[in-house]
């Protein structure tokens, strides 16, 4: 006869990852869509490549999970959609005259001669030759759209359009605040190639606006350099010529100039040593 405890066992087995009551199930299906939970047929989930084969932290009876109906779970919030992995993003970065814009719009031919719907953005705060293109130094044009934000585009240039747009230029990027989430959602969920140009350091070499926060998105990063005014070797760094001191201050050759090394700290050496003669000059007229 079988004692009691022994007849509760055979009832009740105790479960463990040892017992040798418990087939070892395969590995099951995650799929990764809503949050809402949905009975999915194993077989299509075997070939759908949208679902993650897990293999489980506890093991199942087969009694306890079927083959034919499991359960499925989302990472997806409700409504979106399957996001692309087509997107790119190209930085081009360097200090004023180095080409960067000249590099952007040889990059946006060369996708629109290869029968890409492209689009061009740029700040409206440089109004240096109009809002409606973005010019080289070299005087080349090409159209463009101005924009005080860049979450404004898609309204702005059209849903549809948008939708058929291959591939986005943004110029004079450090401009725009919320260059970060643009350009991950247009790559990682639009599937867009998006080029974006500007200046990589202030007139101070510090950050400038958010072009640096992108790098680790980035396919590709290309840094140009200019040519030193004062002695023609490769320059990195922008020289302000002016007094002034707010970092976003717009201008050209009459404001700027690009150096090398040597001379951005000689230059701002000179700046600092002119600076505390007109002090020294405004106390003595005071």
């Amino acid at each position: 006869m079988f004692s009691m405890s022994r007849m509760k066992s055979l009832m009740s087995p105790t479960f463990s990852l040892l017992s040798p009551n418990i087939a070892r199930s395969k590995p099951f299906p995650l799929y990764l869509g809503p949050f809402s939970s949905l009975v999915c047929n194993s077989r299509s989930l075997i070939k759908n490549p949208n679902f993650l084969f897990l293999r489980p932290f506890l093991l199942y009876s087969k009694s306890f999970v079927s083959s034919d109906s499991i359960r499925c779970y989302t990472l997806q919030s409700e409504g979106s959609q399957q996001p692309s992995s087509s997107g790119e993003i190209h930085v081009i970065v360097g200090p004023m005259f180095a080409g960067k814009t000249t590099a952007l719009l040889r990059r946006i031919q060369s996708e629109r001669n290869n029968g890409r719907n492209v689009a061009v953005i740029k700040s409206n705060k440089d109004t240096r030759y109009g809002l409606d293109s973005i010019v080289t130094h070299d005087g080349a044009k090409y159209p463009c759209l101005a924009l005080e934000d860049l979450s404004s585009f898609r309204q702005k240039f059209g849903s549809g359009a948008y939708d058929e747009l291959d591939v986005i230029g943004i110029d004079e990027a450090q401009f725009f605040e919320g260059l970060y989430d643009f350009c991950r959602r247009a790559a990682d969920h639009d599937g867009k190639t998006v080029i974006v140009a500007g200046l990589d350091g202030d007139y101070l070499r510090r950050s400038f606006g958010s072009v640096l926060d992108i790098i680790p998105l980035a396919n590709s990063v290309t840094k140009l350099t200019a040519r030193c005014e004062l002695c023609g070797k490769s320059a990195h760094f922008t020289l302000r010529k002016t007094e002034e001191l707010q970092t976003e201050l717009i201008g050209g050759a009459d404001v700027y100039m690009p150096v090398c090394r040597h001379h951005y700290v000689s230059g701002q050496v000179v700046k600092q040593a002119a600076r505390t003669v007109l002090q020294q000059q405004k106390v003595q007229c005071g």
